[in-house]
């Protein structure tokens, strides 16, 4: 009896359909080694931040310079730098610093100071909502603020600020994608600081125009009782799969800062997986 049930048990274990070793979630996934969640992508050049959660142990960095001139604001160079690092539990960690190279002139405790030198740091996180990372259909949360005491005097934040999205992209074949981005920002933590904040609306389409370049475009409205709506535009190029460069152009079509122009280049780069 003994002898009959370990040559049945023997026989369960080795037939094909209760095999002990079975593919994992993302052998599994047909669409693992599509270009569009395979080549690197970035949360830039435009408003819109993709839905991409980068995976456990991979860092990327992002960079990038912007010239806004025309419209009713100070015209200004811009630069800024965001550092992107995957963690555990399909998060990844965020800060970004930006650099203002010129700006107005601002009155202060201590006095006029112009307003240039370094802007707040901006922390966050970015939540992975899909089922995996390499989904068609990819959805994340975003959550992030300027920490208070961060950036050059007449920039400085003197509280926390803030802001949310929802992100949402969608793969089109194997290399084009749709990004959607639908957030909220406000200045303070107070319940008057609610009533400041401003809403945001992205969407954006990009794709290949060959095997190593592509380009990207999107539309955008921000603001809360008047809309901003604008535009950008931009090509990027791999030269080899782990950089990235671009250059873009944008106007603001509507609202207050209608006739605002942008140009900009960047230069993104990352490690691991």
């Amino acid at each position: 009896m003994r002898k009959t049930t370990l040559l049945a048990a023997a026989a369960l274990l080795g037939s094909p359909g209760l095999t002990l070793a079975q593919n994992t979630a993302e052998e599994n996934n047909p669409n693992v080694d599509a270009p569009f969640v395979r080549n690197i992508r970035a949360d830039r050049p435009g408003q819109t931040i993709t839905a991409q959660v980068l995976q456990p142990g991979r860092i990327q960095l992002e960079t990038g310079f912007q010239r806004r001139s025309g419209g009713p604001d100070f015209a200004q160079s811009l630069t800024a730098a965001t550092l992107r690092i995957g963690f555990f539990n399909s998060m990844e960690l965020r800060v970004t610093q930006g650099y203002a190279h010129n700006g107005p002139t601002a009155l202060t405790e201590t006095g006029a100071v112009q307003a240039r030198g370094y802007a707040p740091a901006v922390i966050g996180t970015k939540l992975m909502l899909s089922p995996n990372y390499d989904t068609r259909t990819q959805v994340a949360l975003l959550v992030e603020s300027a920490v208070p005491g961060t950036g050059s005097a007449a920039l400085r934040a003197t509280t926390w600020a803030p802001a949310g999205r929802l992100l949402v992209s969608e793969q089109l074949g194997e290399r084009f994608g749709l990004e959607a981005n639908f957030g909220f920002s406000q200045p303070g933590i107070t319940t008057a600081d609610i009533s400041k904040g401003q809403f945001l609306g992205t969407l954006a389409l990009n794709g290949p125009l060959s095997q190593k370049a592509g380009f990207f475009v999107e539309a955008y409205g921000y603001g809360r009782a008047g809309l901003n709506t604008g535009t950008t535009a931009g090509l990027y190029l791999r030269p080899v799969p782990a950089v990235r460069v671009d250059v873009t152009a944008g106007q603001v079509l509507g609202g207050l800062a209608a006739g605002t122009s942008t140009v900009g280049a960047g230069l993104t780069f990352k490690v691991g997986r």
